[in-house]
């Protein structure tokens, strides 16, 4: 076997394993997902616990969560023993995180947990283990297979075990209605919060740079106005300032085929009555999903009066880091 067909070996033993673990969910991920949404209600926090990988593990799902908003710290077990226990609030919620369930830490940890916290919920690859057992809410990942060729590094179980703290997230993040916004406060930083935190009023092109034109123009005063912007486009207004329609580059092409003489008419004749439009304080990241979902170069950008104001080229993303 060469080396390719070996890694793929080891994908499609682990992906196999994903599947099974799909198809084992069952209610108590509902009632693990029912007690994580009451903790943080409570205004209490989620703590997780775990050694060696399930710990490595661990510190990416309390990445992930607080990411969403829903506020996470790591314990580390043996800390714990010597004084970090109080890091642990009572109502606090524990997630422990092991494969066996019989790490010895943890069941050293486990009866001064259950004094403080308000339900221990445990996602283990054995549930008739003593950390399963003496949990109130336990999530199977155990695995038929690992991808190890010598069953001995933790491959299959620790992937299931990352998935599975992926699904809470994810779906815990929907329950408690996060959305794109919320995102972008926790994420200011680098090209993810300019992805996120800037407005269409950051990136819109207005000015010198935004061709607008009133409805009474010809094509040719229109595609005049394009080029000394350097735009697919021009914004068609009426006398009030008010979006009419938009005129392209490519509605200019195809008029073009059918009519040499296109320049001397009216360019009402000719625009796009009902543009896609995006307001001036909507997301930047919701101008990006537009573009792709329309599959269109160029959005009108209006404000609350319903005026034309600005326009959105796609060109412009990439200088925006948006791209």
């Amino acid at each position: 076997m060469d080396l390719i067909e070996k890694a793929r070996t080891v994908v499609g033993i682990e992906a196999s394993q994903l599947n099974r673990l799909a198809e084992r969910l069952d209610e108590n991920f509902s009632k693990a997902l029912g007690a994580l949404e009451e903790t943080l209600k409570g205004g209490h926090k989620i703590v997780v616990i775990g050694v060696g990988k399930s710990e490595h593990i661990g510190n990416k799902f309390v990445a992930t969560l607080n990411s969403t908003g829903a506020t996470t710290v790591s314990l580390n077990c043996q800390n714990a023993l010597h004084g970090d226990l109080g890091i642990l609030s009572v109502g606090d919620l524990v997630i422990a995180l092991s494969h066996s369930g019989e790490t010895s830490e943890m069941i050293r940890l486990l009866p001064h947990a259950k004094k403080r916290a308000s339900q221990i919920i445990t996602i283990t690859g054995d549930t008739s283990s003593t950390l399963a057992k003496h949990s109130d809410i336990v999530l199977d990942t155990h695995v038929e297979q690992e991808a190890c060729p010598l069953q001995l590094a933790p491959t299959s179980s620790s992937t299931n075990m990352l998935v599975l703290c992926d699904a809470l997230a994810m779906v815990l993040l929907e329950q408690r209605g996060f959305h794109s916004k919320d995102f972008a406060e926790l994420h200011p930083g680098g090209s993810l919060g300019k992805y996120l935190l800037n407005r269409v009023s950051d990136i819109m092109r207005t000015g010198s740079n935004f061709a607008k034109v009133p409805t009474t123009s010809l094509v040719q005063e229109s595609v005049l106005a394009m080029l000394e912007c350097r735009a697919g486009a021009a914004v068609i207004v009426d006398f009030n300032g008010k979006l009419a329609g938009i005129f392209t580059h490519g509605d200019f092409v195809r008029s073009y085929q059918t009519n040499r003489e296109i320049g001397d008419t009216p360019v009402s004749d000719h625009m796009t009555t009902d543009p896609i439009t995006v307001h001036e304080n909507d997301l930047a990241a919701e101008v990006v999903r537009i573009l792709r979902e329309h599959r269109v170069d160029d959005l009108v950008v209006i404000n609350n009066a319903g005026e034309a104001i600005g326009l959105v080229d796609v060109q412009d993303l990439a200088r925006h880091g948006l791209s």
